[in-house]
């Protein structure tokens, strides 16, 4: 029985694996029907057939408030800051043949969160407007000097996880220094920041952070193909007619845009590209468009149901999404962790 469906045009060919498609059909579903949930739960609960009759024709000016100003440009901000990181942690771990890469343990994150902080502390007179680029400003820095670091006739997986690890260590001080000497206003804003949240959002943040990913799609989409090639060892690699280095620092690259994105718009959420590569690995065939799909839905749930369960169990308080992600993520690291060991 044949379980593939082929794709062929001119100068285009693609093979589909339909147990992926259908995984990805599913994948789709759960998310809508994740949406649809947040959009009806909270400080007043709606019924999904009211919201979707108040998306589809209006009705109740209040109630037609709270679901298109309040709460949908907080669920797409949730949803693409998960995806985001999501397909960052899938491309970090295949480049670097580890399964424990990450944005936010290879130092990116830290770089944004350092940068973010400074920017807070020190400049936040300019304005709001500018933090996301200082967040971004700061990935690229922190990868720059991570790649720089590590270094030597070309760069390793190895020295890049051992660098990474040492410059998040840094950054990580740095970003303490800095709330220490920070008024205490700024400080209170930092950690909320820092943990990761998407209070408040208006539609000016999804569209912005839309805009930046749909810039960054075509060099993803430019690159997928040869993903898989980064998994194999480096000689082999080059023995098959591969640009190794500059291939990997493509792909570092789109990693770290996605990354640094993410985080300027929805704070240093940690875990997410940790955890999401590895369920999308699990639910669908090897390769990467599939597992990048797949990632990406699993990543914008996680946040999404995060977010729900920070504004909606704990009322009146509403709680950042980073905490619940950070619950989950701990022992699936550790779990992570003892794997590698044995």
């Amino acid at each position: 029985m044949n379980n593939t469906l082929t794709l062929r045009t001119a100068g285009f060919s693609r093979r589909i694996d339909l147990a992926t498609l259908w995984r990805l059909l599913l994948a789709v579903l759960a998310t809508a029907l994740v949406m649809l949930g947040a959009l009806s739960l909270g400080k007043l609960d709606l019924s999904p057939l009211t919201v979707l009759e108040l998306l589809w024709q209006g009705g109740d000016p209040r109630l037609l408030f709270i679901v298109e100003q309040l709460r949908l440009p907080r669920l797409l901000l949730a949803a693409l800051v998960g995806a985001a990181l999501a397909v960052s942690g899938l491309i970090l771990q295949s480049i670097i043949r580890n399964p424990l890469a990450s944005p936010d343990l290879l130092g990116i994150t830290s770089g944004a969160s350092a940068a973010a902080v400074l920017y807070l502390s020190f400049f936040s007179l300019l304005g709001p407007q500018f933090l996301p680029l200082a967040a971004m400003l700061g990935a690229g820095l922190a990868a720059l000097a991570i790649y720089l670091l590590a270094w030597k006739q070309g760069t390793s997986p190895l020295r890049l996880v051992l660098i990474g690890v040492g410059v998040s260590a840094l950054l990580t001080a740095v970003t303490t220094f800095t709330l220490v000497f920070s008024p205490l206003t700024t400080t209170l804003s930092a950690y909320v920041w820092l943990t990761g949240s998407v209070y408040g959002a208006s539609w000016p943040e999804p569209r912005a952070l839309a805009g930046w990913l749909l810039a960054i799609l075509p060099l993803l989409v430019w690159l997928a193909r040869q993903v898989r090639v980064q998994q194999l060892d480096d000689a082999l690699a080059q023995g098959i007619g591969v640009r190794v280095q500059w291939l990997r620092a493509g792909l570092l690259l789109v990693s770290v845009a996605l990354a640094g994105a993410a985080v300027a718009w929805g704070g240093a959420i940690a875990f997410v590209g940790l955890i999401a590569p590895h369920i999308a690995k699990r639910l669908v065939a090897p390769g990467f468009a599939g597992q990048a799909l797949m990632a990406a839905l699993v990543g914008a749930n996680l946040v999404m149901l995060a977010d729900l369960i920070g504004r909606s169990l704990f009322l009146p308080l509403d709680l950042p999404a980073g905490i619940f992600v950070a619950v989950l993520g701990t022992p699936f690291f550790l779990y992570l962790l003892i794997n590698q060991r044995h």
